[in-house]
Parts: C-alpha cells; sequence; structure tokens
C-alpha cells in the first residue's frame, strides 16, 4: 500500500485563520492526506496567509518563498490568496497554486492536482459580500462557503470534531489548555479603512448547537478555556433571528467549558444585556475587546464608526462598575486621512483616561479598495510614524502602570507552560492569549492546564509575576 502523501500547514495572522487552518486540517485528513509538522520532505506545503495590512502580507510572500525553497510543492490559501488570487499567481510564480476559500471544500482534491501537476487557475477576486443576501436572515439558504463554517458528509477518521446539525470539521493542530473557536464569519459594517468585508463575506453566525458540540468535543481535548472569534462578536445572531443569541449561548457554553472568553466586541453594538452577562455570568471572563479605532468624534465619522471619548469613557465606567477588575482592550489607528494636531490629542487624552489593559497602536497605510485610501487630507508618512511612536510609547507607558495596579492583588491564572522547574507561564483573566501579556507564577506541583491563585509580586511592561497559593485551586472568573 502506497504511503500517504504529506503536508505541512503553515498557519500566520489571527486566531480565527487557526480555526480554518484546523477545518483544512481534518479536510485533509480525511481525504487521505497525512498531516506533519516542518516542511522539510513534505509534498506539500499550504500556507494559510494573512492579507490584513502590508506587515502581513510580506510575512505571508516571504513564507510562500521559503516554503518554495524547501523543494516541495507550495499552495498559497487564506486571506491574501482570497483577496489578491490570480494577481498573487502571476506575481509569485514560486507557488504551485492559489486557491481561495471555494476550494476549501475540496482541498484534498485540490493538493492531489498539485502533487499531479495538473494546472491550478487562480480565481479572479470578487466582492463576496454578493455571494450572500442582503438580508441578514435569509443568508441560512445561501450556499457560498464559508471558512470555519465547513460542512462534510464523508466518515470522519477519529479525532476529528463532528457537530450536532451539518457536520463541521476540525483537527486540533496544536496542544494546551485553551482554543479559539470559531463563532462568526464575516462582517456587515463599512468602516472606511477596512477590506476584510469584501474578502470575508457578509455576516453569517454559526449556530447555538454547532458552537456547543465543538466546545464540548475540545473539553474532551483537554482545553479549559475557549476563545469566540469572529470579525464581530455583538453582531452574532442577527442572521439567525435573535440579536440576544450570544446572551444566550454565553451560560450554555459554561457548563461544557470552564472558561469561555469573547473576542472582538463592537462598542457601537454592545447592548446593555450582553454587558451584564459578559460580566456577570461565572465562568465568562469580565474580558472587553473593544474595537475603540480612535476617540475623536469626526475621526469615528470619517472612518463610519460610533463615538467619542465621553462615550467611551461612560461605556468603560459601565464595565467596571459591574466588573472592577475587568479586563479591557483596544486597538488605535494614528494618522487618519485628515487627522488633525488637535484630534490626534484627543486620543492621546482619551488613552490617559481611559485606564486599558492593553492597547494596540497602528499607523494608518492604504489599503486597496477601500474607501479611506481615496479620501482627502493625507499625512505625509514621517507625521503618521512620528504620532505612532508618541502614542505607542504612550500606550506602553499607561499599560505598564495598569499592571504595577495589580501588584499585591490575588488574580486566578490558567497555567499553559512551564518554563523551568518550578516556575510556570500563564495568563490571568484580563489577558487573552498572545496579545496581552502572560503572568509567570512560581509554586511546586503545578501542572499546564491548572487553574490557580496567584499572588502578584511584580510587573513589567504588560507582564506580572506572581506566587501560586498553596492548595488554592483559582476560582472561575
Amino acid at each position: 500500500m502506497p504511503e500517504p502523501r504529506t503536508v505541512s500547514l503553515v498557519t500566520l495572522g489571527c486566531a480565527r485563520n487557526e480555526t480554518d487552518s484546523e477545518e483544512l486540517a481534518a479536510r485533509l485528513e480525511a481525504s487521505g492526506w497525512k498531516l506533519q509538522e516542518g516542511s522539510e520532505s513534505a509534498d506539500v506545503v499550504l500556507v494559510n496567509t494573512c492579507g490584513f495590512i502590508d506587515a502581513a502580507k510580506k510575512d505571508s510572500i516571504d513564507t510562500l518563498l521559503a516554503a518554495h525553497d524547501t523543494g516541495a510543492k507550495v499552495v498559497a490559501a487564506g486571506c491574501m490568496a482570497e483577496r489578491y488570487g490570480a494577481e498573487l499567481a502571476d506575481a509569485l510564480p514560486e507557488a504551485n497554486a492559489v486557491i481561495g476559500f471555494d476550494d476549501y471544500a475540496s482541498i484534498g482534491e485540490r493538493l492531489d492536482d498539485v502533487v499531479a501537476g495538473r494546472s491550478l487557475t487562480a480565481h479572479k477576486p470578487r466582492d463576496r459580500r454578493t455571494l450572500l443576501p442582503i438580508t441578514p436572515v435569509a443568508r441560512s439558504a445561501a450556499h457560498a462557503h464559508v471558512p470555519g463554517h465547513g460542512e462534510q458528509a464523508v466518515e470522519l477518521p477519529e479525532g476529528l470534531a463532528p457537530a450536532s446539525g451539518p457536520r463541521v470539521l476540525r483537527k486540533r493542530l496544536g496542544g494546551g489548555p485553551v482554543a479559539p473557536l470559531k463563532l462568526a464569519s464575516g462582517c456587515d459594517r463599512r468602516c472606511t479603512f477596512c477590506a476584510i468585508p469584501a474578502f470575508r463575506g457578509s455576516y453569517v453566525s454559526r449556530k447555538p448547537a454547532e458552537i456547543l458540540a465543538e466546545a464540548e468535543w475540545l473539553a474532551s481535548h483537554d482545553v479549559r478555556e475557549i476563545v469566540l472569534v469572529s470579525e464581530n462578536s455583538t453582531s452574532y445572531g442577527k442572521d439567525l433571528g435573535d440579536l440576544r443569541s450570544l446572551e444566550k449561548l454565553l451560560p450554555q457554553l459554561t457548563q461544557v467549558m470552564d472558561i469561555v472568553r469573547v473576542s472582538y466586541l463592537q462598542p457601537a453594538e454592545l447592548r446593555p444585556g450582553l454587558l451584564e452577562v459578559i460580566a456577570g455570568t461565572p465562568g465568562v471572563v469580565p474580558y472587553f475587546d473593544l474595537s475603540f479605532q480612535h476617540a475623536s468624534g469626526p475621526v469615528l465619522r470619517r472612518m463610519r464608526r460610533f463615538g467619542d471619548p465621553a462615550r467611551f469613557l461612560d461605556l468603560l465606567a459601565q464595565i467596571r462598575a459591574l466588573a472592577p477588575e475587568a479586563g479591557v482592550r483596544s486597538n488605535f489607528i494614528v494618522g487618519f486621512p485628515g487627522e488633525t494636531e488637535a484630534e490626534f490629542a484627543e486620543l492621546t487624552g482619551f488613552l490617559e483616561a481611559a485606564r486599558l489593559d492593553a492597547i494596540g497602536v497602528f499607523g494608518y497605510s492604504d489599503e486597496d479598495g477601500t474607501e479611506a485610501a481615496n479620501l482627502d487630507g493625507k499625512l505625509d508618512s514621517e507625521e503618521i510614524d512620528a504620532r505612532l511612536a508618541e502614542a505607542s510609547a504612550l500606550a506602553e507607558e499607561l499599560t505598564s502602570q495598569r499592571a504595577e495596579e495589580r501588584i499585591g492583588t490575588e488574580i486566578a491564572v490558567l497555567v499553559e507552560r512551564e518554563i523551568e522547574p518550578g516556575v510556570w507561564e500563564g495568563r490571568g483573566f484580563h489577558q487573552a492569549p498572545e496579545v496581552d501579556g502572560a503572568t509567570t507564577v512560581r509554586g511546586a506541583g503545578l501542572a499546564v492546564g491548572d487553574l490557580v491563585t496567584a499572588v502578584i509580586t511584580d510587573a513589567e511592561g504588560v507582564d506580572l509575576y506572581g506566587d501560586a497559593v498553596p492548595g488554592a485551586e483559582g476560582p472561575r472568573p
């Protein structure tokens, strides 16, 4: 019997891409491909690219070129491949194929074609919002492929994840006690700086039963914390006919999972009921990943977004009234077209008042196909870089101060890895995976996946250091 063909799957970008890769991995294994770590000696290297900003695109190109250097066949998938299609294929002959989201359902066959030397014609990019009805509740009857919402009628090998209703494929590609879980895909917002809706498509929620079944499956694979990911979690359920779907789903998820975290919340859509459920439901982390993007009202209107400093500070006050130790993070764009010095100062003033736990700052750059790329009032690159440096330095100072406020307090920490004997790295409930820093805990007899209580003794930047309280299991949020 011939040896199965081997594929190395490389994932770039966000947690949403991670869940897409785990769908691809499941489909590949179901169609007879063998997954392997590392690109050396693989028949095919499949790169799940990121196409969000210029730095991510460059990283994707560099990864594809490095994969080509191994001598393997190279296939580009993911957001950059979907966004540019034939243009990317023409510009990068080192890739043997560039595939789009519509190829995911038959990914095993597409890789068979590549190994056999059959030519694959890269798709011509299109606005994927046109593939689904404008009315959200009509989308469930449509048939456009949405990554992470895969259906498959084949018999699944052991270790792959079926869900109730349509069978959703998933194979964990990494271990550890934390895993992302896709809540929805796409976005209906029309932010002038963002191209994501055009290549990710309109907003589509996964059905609650499907999400619950996948959470239960993850729990059976030693996952203690799930991170619900989407382009906009506050829109969950709009296409299911119930905008309170997330408020109902979160308590149900805590029945099958120890810790539930929600990411990607839009301030304009954070309803009081949802805020209360996140802040006050046992098992749901009081963590608010709020997409502010700026603070100046006029800049936000040019971005086609909601808010101003007073409204945002009022929202933060509501959160902290319900959960005083809640974690809050946000991202901001500086140098947006037309941003005046006074508007930039309004942003920095907001940052000083907001007391955020984690802050991401990005300099504006034109993105293909966005409305902002054609706006007047562009700042020169030197001014954008100067504002980026100033805001980033302020953010670093402010988040360090916020971390120092936690010295002397007790926090619950989920242990994720051992650094050295008796020293462990994990995260407090105010720290999301990979983006918000970590907490180092000293303590004997701990293990990966433990939830421990730690007394915080020091802070460095956003990272915390503490001692485990002997015999004290950390409380659920």
